[in-house]
């Protein structure tokens, strides 16, 4: 269900503005309608929006250097900020070195062929009227005649290329058509002593980022945190209407109503004018979910699709058995689900600490694994073996009371669909009644009237008889509601083609509708028989040896199983997602868009 919410309006006075959001962040319940005058443009703000960004890659780029960290310990602000400066200090060092070795790389790649020799020796040649040039050419290319024309001497050969060098008189010109060698100022030995040099600074630099890393991230996100808060409260102060030639200025909020005597207990105390009223049919109110402790679990899976709308159902209550229902149909083995209760159970126990937000997600699993064991006990299989082949009491009275062959289970999930889009199609008519009136859910209730008449008609023609006179009157009243009062607000003859046309949709989309879901069915199959498989696999591949055997065996089955585990949890969530969020959604009437309750209060900076 969704929480009932109050808007708010607040009108303060310029000089007590920044105290009063002060006070509003304390109270800490108060969803504010952050306009943004201005904030797009507002150098401080920026600033601090940046800020916070250079946080950020400093702890990414700490953790993501693989180092455990050490003792937990609260952040301490101001060693966060510094640790930011010394941080980028040595990234910028380390770029500047990691560009300085690859300049070095790249003389230490043009000398080596050259050999060490110290560049100050060619100088001392040129002086003394010499002159060396260096030239690299294919080994066809070079001509003998250049050694006794020039003074060539080969230096070095690489495959097929030569690299040589020619002593000639200072003046004396040199035509030679090849590549000639410019070569850097330095040694080919100081080079390489640069390079180790550098190599010894980044190391350096990687030691003490691994040292920040075991040390100063809560320092740097708690900074990060007080950077944030600083964020929010300017995008609040900057929500603030200039009234009054700025002296006045109007604010807008929203809290729920549960919380608004703890709010007025604060503006009682304050100068600031303000106004409680209900939100009217235009207000984009802000979603606050609050549902039992069984439906919130769910609720991650529905922010997946999009929050609902102030004035429409919550859906997350009335999907959440089915989503449970079919995960449990969709991965259909009592061993998995067993595995998954198991793991976590276990998870829980020996976990030191397990944060708030990941307790109801462990319990979502736990939930959804029970499923699977109770919805694998229909099929009786258990890591790809058929519980029911055991001759023990307890599961052949399990087989003759509740286990159903492929025919019955894929009757089951179509019967399953049917039931939930006939739910949702109630739902809608809820939905229609509570947002618009009772008029317009009339055409709703017709079409549910025919469905579910025919559907009882059906299943139990001895109570009702398919085309009989009960069912007919049904069915007369239902199509009757569903054409006169297709749109209560339009003419007889719009309602009459209106209602024509939903009845082809009716005809042709319910039935894909409802044929979605035999995926329910089709999975849980699929599951079971990879998992036989591999049963198969470890039993038929393992080697006739009395250790070997089994080792292989273990492996296969465990190997085989984690792969099968992995895919069909997968599908087992993403396919009922998809009958959620398209089939029932759709059928309800769902429209969402609503924007989630986000109250302006202090950051709690976790140790």
């Amino acid at each position: 269900m969704i929480a009932k919410m109050k808007k708010l309006t607040f009108l303060v006075y310029h000089k007590e503005y920044e105290d009063f959001l002060k006070g509003i962040r304390e109270v800490g319940v108060v969803h504010v309608v952050e306009k943004a005058q201005g904030g797009a443009g507002n150098a401080e703000l920026q600033d601090s929006i940046r800020l916070s960004s250079r946080y950020a890659a400093a702890v990414k780029t700490l953790r993501g250097m693989g180092v455990p960290a050490g003792a937990s310990h609260a952040g301490d602000v101001r060693k966060g900020e510094e640790a930011l400066k010394e941080i980028e200090a040595l990234q910028q060092e380390m770029q500047r070195l990691s560009h300085q070795a690859q300049l070095t790389d790249k003389d230490i790649a043009v000398l080596e062929p050259w050999g060490n020799f110290e560049p100050r020796d060619l100088a001392r040649l040129a002086e003394a009227g010499y002159r060396i040039d260096f030239y690299v050419c294919p080994e066809k290319l070079f001509k003998e005649e250049w050694m006794t024309e020039y003074h060539a001497m080969i230096i070095s050969q690489s495959g097929s290329r030569l690299y040589f060098i020619t002593v000639t008189p200072v003046n004396s010109p040199v035509e030679l058509e090849v590549e000639a060698v410019r070569l850097p100022d330095k040694s080919l030995a100081s080079l390489k002593e640069s390079k180790a040099a550098i190599v010894t600074k980044e190391a350096d630099i990687h030691k003490r980022m691994e040292e920040l890393a075991a040390t100063v991230v809560p320092d740097l996100e708690a900074a990060q945190a007080s950077v944030h808060a600083q964020i929010e409260f300017s995008k609040v102060e900057l929500s603030g209407d200039s009234l009054a030639d700025n002296k006045l200025l109007l604010l807008e909020g929203w809290a729920p109503a549960a919380s608004v005597g703890q709010i007025q207990e604060y503006l009682n105390t304050s100068n600031a004018y303000y106004e409680i009223a209900d939100p009217t049919p235009d207000d984009d109110v802000p979603i606050l979910l609050a549902n039992n402790k069984f439906a919130r679990l769910f609720e991650p899976i529905m922010r997946l699709y999009m929050l609902p709308k102030y004035r429409e159902l919550d859906l997350t209550p009335y999907f959440a058995p089915f989503f449970m229902l079919f995960f449990g149909l969709c991965l259909g083995d009592s061993g998995y689900g067993l595995f998954m209760v198991l793991a976590v159970t276990i998870y829980r126990l020996a976990a030191k600490q397990v944060s708030d937000s990941m307790k109801p997600v462990l319990t979502l699993v736990q939930l959804l694994g029970a499923s699977t064991m109770v919805c694998g006990l229909l099929t009786g299989t258990c890591f790809g073996f058929n519980l029911y082949d055991i001759q023990l009491p307890l599961f052949q009275s399990l087989k003759e009371s509740i286990s159903l062959d492929n025919q019955q289970m894929f009757n089951l999930s179509l019967i399953l669909g049917g039931i939930q889009i006939i739910f949702g199609m109630i739902l809608k008519a809820v939905n229609q009644t509570i947002q618009l009136g009772f008029k317009y859910a009339v055409a709703t209730i017709g079409w549910i009237l025919v469905l579910v008449s025919t559907a009882f008609a059906f299943a139990f023609p001895s109570c009702m008889a398919m085309g009989g006179t009960v069912h007919l009157v049904l069915l007369g009243i239902g199509l009757l509601m569903a054409y006169l009062y297709n749109s209560p607000d339009k003419n007889i003859f719009v309602n009459i083609g209106l209602g024509l046309w939903d009845s082809y949709n009716m005809a042709t989309g319910l039935l894909g509708d409802v044929l979605s879901y035999v995926r329910l069915f089709a999975l849980g199959l699929s599951g079971g028989i990879l998992a036989s498989v591999f049963n198969s696999l470890a039993a038929g591949m393992s080697p006739d040896n009395i250790i070997a055997g089994p080792i292989v065996m273990a492996l296969i089955f465990l190997i085989g199983h984690s792969i099968n585990i992995f895919m069909n949890v997968l599908g087992a969530m993403v396919h009922p997602m998809r009958l959620t969020f398209v089939e029932f959604f759709k059928n309800s009437g769902y429209e969402g868009g609503g924007k989630e309750y986000k109250p302006f209060k202090k950051e709690v900076i976790s140790e």
